[in-house]
Formats: C-alpha cells, structure tokens, sequence
C-alpha cells in the first residue's frame, strides 16, 4: 500500500489556512494545469493578463467544477466573487475565462452582480498539484454535493494543505478544513447554513495569520457554544491574542511556537520537521 501525504498526520491543524480576503470562483471545465496561473490551464497572454487584472485587486483565483460528467460540460461559465472580510459572495454567470478582465474586483456590489444567501463549499480535487487530492476529495466532492443546493459545493483548484486532504475551503468567511470523511463534511455544510461554526478539522480562518487561526479556534473549542462564522474578533497584543465574542466577553490567547517532526508536505517527499502555533493557555478576562 502506497503511503499518501495525508496519511501521514503528525501537525495540529489550526494555523494551516489558505490565506486571502478576496477570491474569484471561476467555472472551468477544462484540465487544470499544476499552477491554475502558469500558462498551461489557459494561452500565456490571458494567463499574464489575468494575474495582472487579480494583483491589482488582491484576489486570488480558485478554479471550480461541478463532480462527474455535468463538471466537464460547460457552455457557459458560472462565476463567484468572494469579498470574505466582509462575509460576502456574489454570483454571475460569464461566456468566458477572458470575461474575467472586464470585472471590477474592488469591492462588492460592483458587477451587478447576485449576492447569494448561502455559503459555498470548495473540495480541492486538484490531482497535478497532488494525488491525494484526486483519490480523496473526488470522491468526497461526489457524495457531499448532491445533498446539496447546485451552488453549494464544487470541486476546486489547489486549496492549499494538500497532506491535509480532503482539503477544502468554507465560503465566504474562507475557512480551511482538512481530514473529514463524508458525514462530518455533512454536518461541517449544513452547520454553515445554520450559521455555525464547525470545528473538527477546522484549519483556521484565512483572513487571519496563522497565530490569529489558532487563538480563534481555541476560543471556539473553549467558548463551549456554538459560535457564528467569523463572529469572533481577534487583536493582537504583544506575544499573546485578545479574542472577543460579539456579547463583549474578551479572552486572552497564550501561543506557543513549537516544532513537529516528521512533516511530509507532499506525496513523494521526505518527512522533515515543520512548525507550528499551538494555544497553550486560554483564559476570559473579567472585568
């Protein structure tokens, strides 16, 4: 038997997210080249154009299909842009990647575009990137989305964390999550549409550096309560993280930067030692 990266799970998961506050959710039947941007998903001159066009904005660039043969036949091109600090994704539907070009990415509200009322759910399936994503999120992404709305849940370019896999991002807040079978996938979706937060194999909140990931999930799993997506604030003070709960009640996060022996990053790579932030103390301010 074939020992996979993920198989290998010797990091704690908070802190790991894929970083950004702005994506654009591009419909794309086509093969998906290793890098989505390195000219062999589309000709060099879009290519080129399109890094331009989302340097300029900020926005990273996520490819989506829908699982099996309805993903692979495509006319048109449905299309979602995620302003994530500000908890919204917009919906349009474009004739082609180029399209692209014409959008203004600076903010919401600026393409006449849907705003939907539902979050998405991004199961990476990016097999040129890495295997493991093609053996465990296609199936994965096949089971979960048909539970669904037929917006809800997609296959995706690289998501980052590919050892964490089935990796997947949670739109619009962009949470990371990795390493959850189908039912817990479940519950992590149908948690988002009842505005809760999910907490088991959540990597972190991608608007927030990795020390601010691991001070809010630590808050969330200390709170004892269901919190909503992105309810909490985080502050940073010093070496420790002030986290404060919307009814007001602040705690103070101690984080400690530890090293993890025997890190496999990728299928085919030697384990070597990798970092990480783990909270070592949470505690609630009175007063």
């Amino acid at each position: 038997m074939t020992l996979r990266c993920s198989d290998v799970n010797v990091e704690p998961l908070p802190g790991t997210a894929k970083t950004g506050s702005g994506f654009v959710l591009l419909e794309h039947a086509g093969s998906w080249s290793r890098d989505v941007l390195d000219g062999g998903t589309f000709d060099p001159e879009l290519t080129d154009q399109l890094k331009r066009h989302l340097k300029a904005s900020g926005m990273g660039l996520q490819l989506i299909r829908k699982p099996g043969r309805e993903g692979r036949n495509v006319e048109k091109h449905n299309l979602f842009l995620v302003f994530a600090e500000a908890s919204i994704i917009e919906h349009l539907v474009v004739d082609a990647p180029a399209d692209v070009l014409d959008l203004d990415l600076s903010g919401p509200g600026k393409n006449n575009a849907q705003r939907m009322d539902d979050p998405m759910l991004l199961i990476c399936t990016h097999s040129k990137r890495d295997v493991c994503c093609a053996i465990k999120g296609r199936p994965l992404a096949a089971a979960v989305e048909p539970q669904f709305g037929p917006l809800h849940v997609w296959e995706a370019s690289h998501t980052k964390g590919h050892r964490f896999a089935p990796s997947m991002l949670l739109m619009p807040w962009n949470y990371s999550y990795g390493l959850l079978d189908e039912a817990e996938t479940v519950q992590l979706f149908q948690g988002a549409l009842d505005n809760k937060l999910f907490l088991p194999g959540n990597r972190g909140r991608g608007t927030l550096d990795a020390r601010g990931q691991v001070a809010e999930i630590a808050v969330a799993e200390a709170f004892g309560e269901a919190v909503a997506p992105a309810s909490l604030q985080v502050e940073f003070e010093d070496d420790s993280v002030l986290v404060t709960h919307p009814d007001g009640r602040t705690w103070v996060v101690e984080l400690e930067r530890i090293e993890v022996d025997g890190v496999v990053s990728s299928c085919g790579d030697q384990p070597k030692t990798g970092k990480a932030w783990v909270a070592r103390q949470v505690t609630e301010l009175i007063g």
